[in-house]
């Protein structure tokens, strides 16, 4: 029995991106780290606007159904930088271990880690995880979570086994 393909969405947070001055490389990463996770179904880069990410947020989990979404970008310190806000307004419950291990692992690498405010947390039956905008962050944070998806996704779906191994 095949592993479960599951529907997936990247959302890139970018002034500069959207108004094409710069090439969404974080998104591009993301895209091959998940492929053999699933499909991705929808990939989009807007703007550091909140109501425009609440609204992706709330419509790629709500109407599309999407199993995960993956949103790079916005994690800082910065007053542009408001993706964990807009992430908090949606999420039914966070996931704060996910959160937690991506700032350790990175925290091991570099201080500035420390600064990060991503969340991850689930909305419905989607899991939504916030990476950072670099592309070297995004493959960092994303390789820390990837092993920890296919069964976080699985019982999110309804998986009735049990979670020991």
């Amino acid at each position: 029995m095949s592993a479960p393909r599951f529907g997936i969405g990247i959302l890139t947070l970018s002034d500069k991106g959207a108004r094409g001055e710069r090439e969404d490389e974080s998104g591009r990463i993301i895209a091959k780290m998940v492929a053999e996770l699933g499909e991705v179904k929808h990939y989009e880069v807007i703007p550091d606007d909140e109501e425009q990410i609440v609204e992706r947020l709330v419509a790629w989990c709500d109407r599309e159904r999407l199993d995960l979404i993956l949103t790079t970008g916005g994690t800082g310190l910065t007053r542009r930088d408001i993706t964990p806000q807009a992430t908090a307004r949606v999420l039914d419950y966070e996931v704060p271990g996910m959160a937690e291990a991506m700032r350790a692992a990175s925290l091991a690498k570099t201080p500035h880690a420390m600064l990060s405010r991503a969340l991850a947390g689930v909305r419905g039956q989607t899991l939504i995880v916030n990476l950072p905008g670099s592309p070297k962050g995004v493959r960092e944070n994303l390789e820390v979570v990837l092993p920890a998806l296919p069964h976080g996704l699985a019982k999110l779906k309804g998986d009735p086994s049990d979670c020991a191994r």
